[in-house]
């Protein structure tokens, strides 16, 4: 018995450590007051801590901030029922740790409506809660104090307090946590408590409908700035307390939660998400809808910034798109004129060339003269040598380093389309270009629908060698790279190629021909979903690395990046994914032997910015992701109105310096139209 009670001994203090490691991860909760120069006296607030707050090693870190508002009749302790939700989504990463306040509103006998009252004695509420206790916090807590950082919360009045707040002071509010709100468009039942207390009166009368209508949510909506924009999710229970009078039905909860979703959902300033819990007016409700809510929400709700995008962009009041970037800083981008007019812009000079047609650009590189190569698409007279072009014609254009144009070659099948997609520098100052033919290029000779197409252009533009490469469905070619060793083209076939077996839907292609055009191999990318691979470059230690997307039923679109070697066998291959789209367009190659992969999505692969962002991850030798950046501004970027990507990437010296479409507006700039071209350095 002496050995057994030893051995326990040893045991405990062996595990001690352990156990005291692993003890549960909780935050801490106490109550404290803000004075407020808009009530003329103090908010009490109950404010949660998370674990590892007052860490000395934690000193310098930032938290995001919850503002969670009670019902009607309640008090700051209601919101703490949850404490245990929050510690546990901490703890697993589903959220990032957060500060909550819990904000006591004991004003017009608890039913203020946290707005500010001009009822006989009512109070700035309102005022109060969002300038003086936000101030308050910030200066008192280290909160990230941006408005993507905080998050305004709250149930049945409250719930119509956040919605409010989120509304009326987009600059504070990033995101909104609604729930069961106790929101009535246009006016409240007879009976509703909205009209009791004096939160929407004036001087002697508790409520008046003239007041209530200006505060209320369709009042807002049309003065919401789509530039700052705000996540919410909105959830009700399908068991909501019922009006009595039939003539009120419209007045229950679900019913006014789900018209308050369809209306702000068709705002561009509003991200929506709508859930109808099993539930009642209560915390079986509020609690779940609580932890739903603040899980979709955690991916915008960041003590980091989004990275935005800076000024100035460069467009026209039209739709303008990006068509590529060498180092230098050199653009290259496609503007609305009279059809669509090419544009190269240096940090010394800016061309502008084009037909009355449409003419647009699909790439941009540098030439050891200090010139620029570009490639693209028209659909006139462009070479002054096809007049009456029934259609598109493919075109590579170079100009020198003082913006003289040295050579315009347009090529193509006389009657059917032809684009240059692709875009590389050949070591004679000449370039190889990739894209498809409707028809037979070049004395080639047409498989099907459209055909992939890969050229060489000398140094004086004239055209050398053309490969046409296709199947009986529809084959493109978006990307191209070169060295010593090869030619390497990416794109995508909708029935498969010679060389390849098809898997189904469209598959990705990559396929080398050796530099005086002999083809050597195809390798084919895919499921049975849609497949695709648009970019494509040599690293530094030979491996051929391609992007893309690939597609499942299970989780849409994924951007995909696979590595081959020289002879065509793959290396290795890497899907980065995130809850929404994920698209890779372009492959950088780095001095270390990994890749940037640049491209768009809508998914929280880093901070989100908005609809869809762009991205660049950098992959290591064997495909592991280092680190990843997300940029954009509040709208849709780095892709086109159809979805389609629209940005491009180079390494110029050691910055990554990206170029895309952008549907938004800079940081301290402004927006020329509906679409328009950014230049911006991404960290990798």
């Amino acid at each position: 018995m002496k050995r057994l009670a030893v051995l326990v001994t040893v045991l405990l203090l062996v595990t001690g450590g352990a156990a005291r490691a692993q003890a549960p991860k909780v935050g801490t909760l106490s109550t404290a007051s803000a004075q407020s120069a808009a009530l003329g006296g103090a908010i009490d607030y109950t404010v949660y801590l998370p674990y590892g707050y007052a860490w000395e090693r934690n000193a310098a870190v930032r938290y995001p901030v919850l503002y969670l508002l009670h019902g009607r009749g309640d008090t700051m302790q209601a919101w703490t029922r949850i404490k245990a939700d929050l510690d546990a989504l901490i703890a697993d990463g589903t959220v990032p740790p957060v500060i909550a306040v819990l904000p006591d509103a004991p004003w017009n006998e608890r039913g203020s409506w946290y707005v500010d009252s001009a009822y006989q004695d009512g109070k700035a509420v309102e005022t109060a809660l969002t300038r003086d206790l936000v101030s308050h916090v910030d200066a008192t807590y280290r909160t990230a104090a941006h408005r993507g950082a905080r998050l305004v919360g709250g149930y049945s009045m409250g719930g119509y307090g956040a919605l409010r707040y989120a509304m009326a002071h987009q600059d504070v509010f990033g995101n909104a946590l609604v729930l069961s709100p106790a929101v009535y468009n246009p006016l409240p039942p007879a009976d509703s408590s909205a009209r009791e207390f004096g939160g929407f009166g004036d001087g002697d009368q508790a409520f008046v409908d003239e007041v209530y209508q200006r505060l209320n949510y369709p009042a807002l909506l049309p003065g919401l700035d789509a530039d700052t924009p705000t996540r919410m999710f909105i959830a009700v229970g399908d068991d909501e307390w019922a009006n009595p009078d039939p003539a009120d039905a419209t007045h229950d909860l679900d019913y006014e939660a789900a018209t308050l979703y369809n209306a702000v959902r068709r705002s561009d300033a509003v991200a929506a998400e709508f859930r109808v819990l099993d539930g009642g007016h209560d915390w079986n409700v509020w609690r779940p809808a609580f932890v739903a809510g603040l899980t979709h929400l955690s991916a915008t709700l960041s003590a980091t910034p989004p990275a935005g995008l800076p000024a100035p962009l460069r467009g026209t009041a039209g739709v303008d798109w990006a068509g590529g970037v060498t180092r230098g800083g050199t653009l290259a981008y496609t503007v609305t004129g009279a059809g669509l007019d090419a544009v190269v812009e240096t940090p010394q000079w800016t061309r502008q060339f084009g037909t009355p047609a449409n003419d647009r650009l699909y790439g941009a590189v540098a030439t050891a003269d200090g010139g620029v190569i570009v490639a693209g698409y028209t659909r006139g007279d462009l070479d002054g040598k096809h007049p009456g072009s029934p259609a598109d014609d493919a075109f590579v254009a170079k100009y020198t380093a003082s913006g003289e144009r040295a050579w315009l070659t347009q090529v193509g099948d006389a009657a059917k389309a032809d684009r240059f997609y692709g875009l590389a520098a050949a070591p004679d100052g000449g370039a190889y270009v990739a894209g498809y033919t409707s028809g037979a290029f070049a004395g080639g000779t047409s498989a099907g629908d459209k055909d992939v197409v890969v050229a060489r252009i000398g140094a004086d533009g004239a055209l050398g060698w053309a490969r046409q490469l296709g199947g009986a469905g529809e084959d493109k070619a978006y990307a191209v790279t070169a060295d010593a060793t090869g030619v390497y083209v990416a794109g995508v076939t909708s029935a498969g190629l010679p060389g390849m077996p098809y898997v189904g839907g469209t598959d990705g292609v990559l396929a080398k021909f050796d530099v005086d055009g002999t083809p050597r191999w195809v390798a084919g990318e895919g499921g049975p979903g849609d497949d695709l691979l648009g970019g494509v470059a040599i690293a530094s230690g030979g491996q051929i690395v391609a992007t893309g997307f690939t597609t499942s039923e299970a989780t849409g679109r994924d951007a995909v990046t696979v590595a081959y070697g020289a002879g065509g066998a793959q290396k290795w291959r890497t899907v980065t994914a995130g809850r929404g789209g994920d698209v890779g367009a372009e492959v950088v190659a780095l001095p270390d032997g990994g890749v940037a992969v640049v491209g768009f999505t809508s998914s929280a692969l880093g901070v989100p910015a908005g609809g869809m962002d762009g991205f660049a991850v950098r992959l290591n030798t064997r495909g592991k992701q280092v680190s990843v950046a997300q940029f954009g501004s509040a709208r849709d970027d780095a892709a086109d109105p159809f979805g389609e990507e629209n940005v491009y990437a180079t390494l110029d010296g050691d910055r990554l310096l990206v170029t895309g479409r952008t549907a938004g507006t800079p940081a301290g700039g402004a927006a020329p139209g509906n679409g328009d071209v950014f230049l911006t350095e991404v960290p990798l």
